[in-house]
């Protein structure tokens, strides 16, 4: 299954029956008046959040969604049956915008919130509706009221608590596949990531989520490379991990590298925690390891950690200063598991 967390939609409500000019006319029946009904109601288009998906891959195939229109009304009093609402099944965390790709009709980031995005026209009046005293044969009726139809953008921000950072090679696929059992993509060349990798990690009986996205360069806000649109992965995270690879000759260079990206995205994302690590410390000495730490430590002006993804040196320490920075609310408990006794 392919991932994609952007696409454009079409969609239209349902338009409202018309009305329904009648009078009754029946053998023996002398005074029949008029008799037409109502025009049903026009579907609705509803956006709902759902559980088991984690791709908007099924909008790529169908893009097109039109709400049924109501029935006109008839003879006999009888009023026109309303069409059939549309449910657009997205998954949680689905952002909704408008046609400019600005404003936001919803934010859909828990199971079974529901949304409209399309009201169904209202059904027109039947001449019964306009009967009165002074006017006991009324030959109007109303027409059905139009639906709505929009173009909307649908884009996916994954629900993780802690995010990835780094550039390309950065150790970030590495340190995802050795705490979790995601199996990223992993080679000795940049951008093996193109898409978002989740997985669950787990430290001191609990867990949280880890979101990898591919590989920042400089420019990703312009355009370069894969650009920065994946950041909205991140966007809803509670900390962020920034990983620098140790091996790199411009440490401090690469650090500033990735903040200045943040700060050209945009929002709060570059103010949210942060947890910056030295990676791949096993491919350097004790001298290099320290003077590595010594200039990232000076260019962010706060505590580094060392951490070695491929010998998972470090690891547990890391997490567990990314399971400080989480709310308690997200942490998923572990419940210990009695050992069964054997019965003969």
């Amino acid at each position: 299954m392919k991932f994609l967390d952007l696409c454009k939609v079409y969609i239209r409500s349902g338009a409202g029956g018309g009305g329904c000019v009648s009078f009754r006319r029946e053998k023996y029946i002398e005074y029949g008046g008029p008799d037409g009904g109502d025009g049903g109601t026009g579907g609705t288009v509803w956006a709902e959040a759902v559980d088991g998906l984690n791709t908007l891959i099924d909008f790529r195939y169908q893009q097109h969604f039109f709400a049924k229109n109501g029935q006109p009304g008839m003879g006999r009093q009888r009023t026109g049956k309303d069409g059939d609402d549309i449910v657009l099944r997205v998954p949680v965390g689905t952002e909704i915008l408008d046609e400019d790709e600005e404003t936001v009709v919803a934010d859909l980031t828990e199971v079974g919130q529901r949304v409209k995005l399309a009201r169904g026209g209202n059904g027109g009046f039947g001449n019964l509706h306009f009967k009165s005293a002074t006017n006991q044969a009324p030959r109007r009726a109303n027409p059905g009221q139009d639906g709505v139809e929009r173009t909307l953008w649908l884009r996916l921000k994954l629900i993780a608590d802690v995010g990835l950072l780094g550039l390309p090679n950065a150790g970030k696929s590495t340190f995802l596949a050795a705490t979790s059992n995601a199996r990223p993509k992993i080679a000795d060349y940049p951008f093996t990531t193109l898409h978002p990798n989740l997985g669950v990690v787990g430290v001191d009986n609990v867990e949280f989520v880890v979101a990898d996205i591919p590989g920042l360069i400089e420019g990703a806000s312009e355009g370069r490379g894969l650009g920065d649109l994946f950041l909205g992965h991140v966007e809803r995270c509670a900390v962020l991990l920034h990983l620098v690879d140790g091996t790199s000759d411009t440490v401090a260079q690469d650090y500033k590298t990735i903040i200045t990206e943040l700060e050209a995205y945009g929002g709060d994302l570059a103010d949210k925690p942060r947890v910056t690590v030295l990676n791949k410390i096993d491919a350097l000495d004790d001298d290099e390891r320290n003077a590595a730490k010594a200039e990232l430590q000076k260019a962010c002006g706060g505590t580094v950690m060392l951490m070695s993804g491929v010998a998972r040196d470090g690891v547990t320490e890391v997490l567990r200063a990314l399971r400080k920075q989480i709310d308690d609310d997200r942490l998923r408990k572990q419940e210990p598991q009695e050992e069964e006794q054997w019965r003969p």
